[in-house]
């Protein structure tokens, strides 16, 4: 297993370094085929795309939204969040962002009559789980396309990366080395209050580290040892509640996890759910604080 999870990763790596450094279509089209994959995964633990489930045969009759052979169908509340994730990408790649809003908006206006136009057949919880979906992997993840396209977003980019996956990897090995007092018990036993001190320092570290070696290529006076650090240290705080935040849906809806796309990973929000809550910190902190310092 560690084997095959550490060449899963190596592979990713890979991935990731052609992609952000192509940019432009190439990094768009693969942000928005990785957001419809979480977008599903997500939906499915959510049970709002259609899988297969034990029929329940109560007084109450079914829940409204379970069909004759034992499936689930989200139908048109799906098909909304995949549209307006396509919707979203199209005007991030021609710079329409003015109207980014009017398409979340209509996304939930949609979604809404939809539950209210085939009612009783969808429940309040899963208009809300497919609004969740479209905000939460396609919204969120298209910030590192919004980073990359900022001047200096070649190297900008990559601090998402060293704040979500950086921190993560120094989190786990200064919490089996000196870890002892649980951070969250109930919710994942394994992570400590000392791996996440390590996860942050270390994190921040990773920026300076990194600042020293590209600041000569970016443009500006800015102090980026500094900017560089603050913006990995925080990150690194909000891949934790990323991390946390995925687990405590597995754990709700009783799944190991998302997806088996990624062999020892899992799926794409198992390995993408610190990166998503990240993206957009570092691409709001890179705004304001290459700027100030």
């Amino acid at each position: 297993m560690f084997r095959t999870r550490l060449l899963s990763g190596i592979v990713l790596v890979a991935i990731a370094l052609v992609v952000l450094i192509a940019g432009g279509p190439v990094l768009a089209v693969t942000l928005f085929v990785i957001s419809l994959i979480g977008m599903n995964e997500l939906y499915r633990a959510l049970k709002i795309e259609p899988q297969k489930v034990q029929p329940q045969n109560t007084a109450g009759g079914s829940s409204g939204n379970t069909m004759k052979d034992g499936r689930i169908s989200g139908g048109p509340l799906s098909f909304i969040g995949y549209f307006g994730c396509a919707v979203w990408y199209l005007l991030l790649f021609f710079d329409q962002t003015a109207y980014t809003l009017t398409v979340m908006l209509a996304v939930l206006i949609c979604m809404m009559a939809v539950y209210v136009f085939r009612w009783p057949r969808y429940q309040t919880e899963q208009v809300s789980g497919a609004f969740l979906g479209f905000v939460y992997v396609a919204v969120m993840l298209s910030c590192i396309y919004k980073l990359r396209i900022m001047e200096n977003g070649v190297y900008l980019v990559w601090l998402i990366f060293l704040a979500s996956w950086g921190s993560d990897t120094c989190a786990y090995c200064v919490g089996m080395l000196i870890g002892k007092h649980k951070m969250t018990p109930n919710l994942s036993p394994k992570k400590s209050v000392e791996g996440a001190v390590g996860g942050v320092a270390g994190a921040a570290l990773l920026g300076v580290i990194y600042a020293g070696a590209v600041s000569s290529r970016l443009l500006g006076d800015a102090n980026h040892m500094l900017s560089f650090a603050i913006i990995c240290a925080v990150g690194a705080l909000i891949s934790m509640v990323g991390d946390l935040a995925a687990s405590a849906v597995k754990r709700n809806h009783d799944i190991k996890d998302f997806g088996k796309l990624i062999p020892g990973h899992g799926g794409i929000l198992d390995r993408f759910d610190s990166v998503i809550f990240v993206s957009p910190v570092i691409f709001y902190l890179a705004q304001a604080l290459m700027e100030r310092f």
